[in-house]
């Protein structure tokens, strides 16, 4: 055979490309029957795609949810009773109306509440309405004098205590969830956020009571914390209890604040075992003078005594209104925290030695710590 006459195929490109292009087609083709039912999943196959962004986020709402439903049986709204009359016929007789004006949670079997202590600040009479609609009045209310915290009674079986966590593991970052009484209306409003901060220090209230508090070591989050929240929960992921919501800031938004639940733990868990706690208690009411406001005035820094209580410790010990308090057991008063400290981390019946600036002089007396009086 001639080699000359042998001769190589041409390469079609027109058709080569059509070829691709209809195998393109065809799979495109088969992909879609098989997603709508058109084809048995037996024979063809096509790889599964995996939305790892989903998925993360589906497990952060699965952990939400969980969370709400583990604990939102246990939150109560707290109300007070108040006496309404018909404008109309004043000779009428008048009716009890139940208001909202806070949010508890409860922490035993025995029927026992914890809330904010401005939410029961009056005289009640208070009320407890459950997640399932059922009314209880309250027949017991107990005010910690120096927390904003109060553990309230009611006569009520079978109720489910909330799971408590560790506040000492919070992350700032870490998500939580608080769930309360939105502006004493709507009732189980749960929000979410995150710590947002630690160790944060505020003047607490309530526009529903119009009391304020200094609170030290506070939680700061961005979950949605409004009036009516207060005394309600702030949970982790778990849905343990790490915090008690207790303020919001006004004029600000998403910062709100808890206190940390490894602060309340040793008041409550004494308050279950005895029915009331032991607080050591000095007595006197100050403002803190710092160094720049010291030197200012040309006085020494310390606590400036702006009242005593009759009969308390400080009074029985020669202190009086105007005093400056600069030291306690030799340990300078140099921060706003250090007297409370100082008082909280003694025992009932110690003797502390007082450093006092009275009339340009120093002079010091002996205070014996008594127990703070019950609220």
């Amino acid at each position: 055979m001639d080699k000359a006459a042998i001769k190589k195929p041409n390469l079609d490109l027109a058709n080569i490309f059509i070829a691709v292009t209809l195998g393109i087609l065809a799979a495109v083709g088969l992909y879609q029957a098989q997603i709508r039912g058109l084809l048995p999943f037996g024979g063809f196959k096509i790889p599964a795609v995996v939305n790892t962004e989903t998925r993360t986020l589906v497990q952060e709402e699965d952990a939400v949810i969980s969370a709400v439903e583990k604990a939102s049986s246990s939150v109560v709204a707290i109300g007070i009773s108040t006496k309404v009359i018909n404008p109309f016929n004043p000779f009428a007789p008048s009716r009890s109306q139940d208001n909202t004006i806070g949010t508890g949670f409860v922490i035993s079997d025995k029927a026992i509440i914890v809330t904010n202590k401005h939410v029961v600040s009056g005289a009640g009479p208070y009320t407890v309405i459950t997640k399932d609609g059922q009314k209880y009045e309250v027949t017991r209310v107990y005010r910690d004098p120096i927390l904003d915290l109060a553990f309230v009674q009611i006569n009520a079986q079978g109720l489910k205590a909330v799971e408590l966590g560790d506040s000492s593991k919070l992350k700032v970052g870490q998500t939580v969830i608080a769930i309360g009484n939105a502006l004493g209306r709507f009732t189980n409003s749960v929000t979410t956020g995150v710590v947002s901060g630690l160790g944060r220090k505020v003047v607490a209230g309530d526009p529903f009571s119009g009391a304020t508090e200094s609170l030290d070591n506070l939680i700061q989050t961005d979950a949605a914390i409004n009036p009516g929240n207060s005394g309600g929960p702030l949970l982790n992921s778990k849905g343990q209890v790490i915090g008690v919501n207790v303020a919001t800031t006004e004029g600000a938004q998403n910062i709100g604040f808890a206190i940390p639940m490894n602060t309340v733990k040793p008041i409550m868990e004494e308050f279950l075992q005895k029915g009331s706690v032991s607080r050591p208690f000095l007595g006197v009411q100050y403002k803190f003078i710092s160094r720049d406001v010291a030197l200012l005035n040309d006085v020494p820094q310390g606590v400036y005594v702006q009242d005593v209580v009759l009969g308390g410790p400080a009074e029985k010990a020669g202190v009086k209104s105007g005093d400056i308090i600069t030291k306690i057991n030799n340990q300078a008063i140099d921060n706003e925290s250090k007297l409370a400290e100082i008082v909280a981390g003694s025992n009932i019946g110690a003797k502390l030695e007082l450093t006092v600036y009275r009339d340009g002089r120093e002079i010091k007396v002996t205070a014996t710590l008594s127990d703070l009086p019950a609220q």
